[in-house]
């Protein structure tokens, strides 16, 4: 596919940007300044890409006509780089066409990851602790920063659910993926003879909402102050720290009680409740789409069943796209990053494909 004129538009573009970012008054507005710096490398990216593209096709040439060379040895060299300037050249372009695409306004975005335990009682409040320190170490290879919003522990160790919030470049870009339904199959340490079990675990990621996002009139909220029930020493549960707020037009409640003070919680609960309206809000306008975009990779239906972790056979399935790896320890310690590329690359041709129908 030629992509000549579009990289026309995103040279005019760059330069574009370059001219606003000269300019010292886009810094008076720090949300302006950071959507302006986060399209320029955006675009930078996509040109070093297509520079790049470039460069492989001119050394696979020049390589292919080496090959040919009347010197063997010579011949013989050019021959044997090959094989790695067509793989390079490969990943490359796939990465320029999911640059190229339209690009989706939250992909930039920080992230809200909810995590609740499904079926499967204490079994599954074990594991929905062991999926909050999966995103955790992912979060930590990828250089983000990750805070607990809220959570509800549970007797045994695990959680009933908990929220974190990630920050970083491009972090809902690379953890959209993960909401749907986790199916962890194995034999529960308080299981006597030795059966299997499965249970499940659902995971929201929901884009990190601002205020300007979604509106919230004070009249539609009820806030309720109460004393914290968990963990956290005695400043926690002495004081009547815990917040709940309900969203009165839609029947929402975010509970948080990790925080301080009642300030803190109020706050926080206010940063989860926001992300959910932006949510729904955001589903609202998906059910505009087509049919293929609205089944696409990333859609977050909570209750589609996207992965199943077997420990008796160390086995990961990630039923969207038929990927099968048996790494489940790697993958629990953080290594999403080949679950995350392949459905990057089925997200890639659905849309692709959508475009090219004119939907």
């Amino acid at each position: 596919m030629d992509y000549a004129t579009l990289i026309d538009q995103r040279r005019r573009r760059f330069a574009e940007i370059n001219e606003i970012i000269g300019d010292p008054s886009l810094f008076e507005d720090s949300r302006r300044a950071a959507e302006v710096m986060r399209e320029h490398r955006r675009l930078k990216e996509v040109l070093e890409l297509w520079d790049e593209q470039e460069e492989l096709e001119r050394q696979l040439d020049d390589n292919r006509e080496l090959a040919r060379d009347d010197d063997p040895e010579l011949a013989q060299i050019a021959e044997a780089e090959i094989p790695a300037l067509e793989e390079r050249l490969a990943k490359c372009r796939e990465d320029l066409q999911y640059g190229l695409l339209p690009a989706d306004p939250n992909e930039d975005r920080d992230a809200i990851v909810e995590i609740r335990a499904g079926a499967g009682g204490d079994e599954a409040s074990l594991f929905a602790a062991e999926l909050l320190r999966m995103y955790e170490r992912h979060a930590e290879n990828a250089g983000w920063k990750t805070e607990t919003l809220g959570s509800s522990p549970s007797e045994v160790g695990g959680f009933k659910e908990v929220a974190l919030r990630v920050s970083g470049d491009e972090v809902f870009r690379q953890l959209k993926y993960e909401s749907g339904v986790h199916r962890v199959q194995r034999v529960p340490a308080t299981e006597a003879q030795g059966r299997i079990h499965t249970s499940t675990v659902t995971v929201a990621v929901l884009p990190e909402a601002e205020e300007v996002d979604v509106e919230i009139k004070p009249d539609d909220l009820r806030i309720e102050v109460c004393r914290a029930g968990g963990a956290g020493g005695q400043h926690v549960n002495r004081t009547e720290s815990a917040v709940q707020v309900f969203h009165l037009p839609t029947g929402l409640m975010v509970r948080c009680e990790d925080g301080r003070s009642q300030g803190q919680n109020k706050e926080r609960a206010l940063q989860i409740l926001r992300s959910r309206l932006y949510e729904m809000k955001v589903r609202e306008e998906q059910e505009r789409y087509s049919a293929t975009r609205r089944a696409l990779i990333g859609s977050g239906d909570r209750s589609e069943k996207i992965r199943t972790y077997n420990f008796p056979q160390s086995r990961i399935t990630d039923h969207r796209i038929g990927l099968t790896t048996h790494n489940l320890d790697g993958i629990l310690d953080g290594q999403l990053g080949e679950i995350t590329r392949e459905l990057q690359k089925a997200e890639m041709a659905d849309r692709l494909a959508e475009a090219e129908k004119g939907d």
